[in-house]
């Protein structure tokens, strides 16, 4: 607000015409850019102040954060490294198989492929032996007419067939039985692969599982660390402010603060324009 703004304003408010809640929430935008401008004065000359002594405290209050931060900073690029270190480490030992994981899964792909094989065997024998069975029951049948009937010559030849189907059938059964315990060996031995692939597996976990206490540790620090930083940030905005105010309040009035805020004149004439507008709106609230 300039002068001849408040002028008319006062003449307004005389007339009856008050807005008391547009000036109130003028001062406060106004004031909120105040803050802010000495915040980005304060952080621009504070190193121009250390002889002004009424801002001995917040100058080497400054410096000393400045280090703090510097450390901060530091310690969080070296968790941050860590970290990083930990998740590649992590990805490589769940990524990658030693030589005996690798030469059990090659066997159990091998053996699995045999336990495949021999089923497909015994379904085909015992397919062959319903058949002969089908094909003997048959013959049983035609047997039995056959005595009823007579007729010798055929009767022989017929029990000659069913007893070669008989033999036949003996030698299915068996073959089905050397099938049956060879596909029930290959499930011993896979279990036996199962077994010895979890354990390499667990000897990987384990190893994995320091990569993640270090990167569950490392990220608790970080965080620590950021807060700590954020704080740290919080005080010195606190601090820029403190030496913005004072500096723009007393650059005419001080050598020292003048000369510390050599190049940022036209930014404290805005800051003093922005005070004197905040007053005047704070009167014509009635304030």
């Amino acid at each position: 607000m300039t002068t001849s703004r408040y002028i008319i304003a006062r003449i307004a408010q005389a007339f009856g015409v008050n807005r008391r809640q547009r000036r109130m929430s003028e001062a406060a935008s106004e004031m909120h850019l105040l803050r802010e401008a000495e915040q980005v004065l304060g952080q621009s000359v504070w190193e121009q102040v250390e002889e002004v002594e009424e801002l001995g405290v917040e100058y080497w209050n400054l410096r000393k954060l400045m280090k703090e931060r510097e450390e901060i900073r530091s310690r969080l690029d070296e968790c941050e490294a860590v970290l990083t270190d930990a998740h590649e480490q992590r990805t490589a030992l769940l990524g990658t198989k030693t030589d005996a994981q690798q030469e059990l899964e090659e066997a159990r792909s091998q053996l699995l492929q045999d336990q495949e094989n021999l089923a497909k065997e015994r379904d085909s024998v015992i397919q062959q032996a319903r058949e002969i069975r089908r094909i003997y029951d048959g013959l049983k049948m035609k047997l039995e007419v056959l005595q009823r009937e007579g007729g010798s010559e055929v009767i022989e030849k017929t029990k000659g067939r069913m007893s070669e189907l008989k033999v036949s059938f003996t030698k299915l059964k068996q073959d089905r039985d050397r099938i049956a315990a060879s596909i029930a060996e290959g499930d011993r031995k896979l279990d036996v692969i199962e077994t010895d692939l979890n354990e390499e597996k667990q000897k990987h976990r384990d190893e994995a599982a320091d990569a993640f206490q270090l990167i569950g540790q490392a990220n608790r620090e970080i965080s620590a660390l950021k807060a700590q930083h954020g704080l740290v940030d919080t005080q010195m905005r606190q601090l820029f402010s403190e030496i913005g105010r004072h500096v723009s309040r007393n650059a005419f009035v001080s050598d020292q603060c003048h000369k510390a805020a050599k190049g940022h004149i036209p930014m404290i004439d805005v800051m003093r324009a922005l005070r004197r507008s905040v007053a005047m709106n704070h009167r014509l609230a009635g304030m």
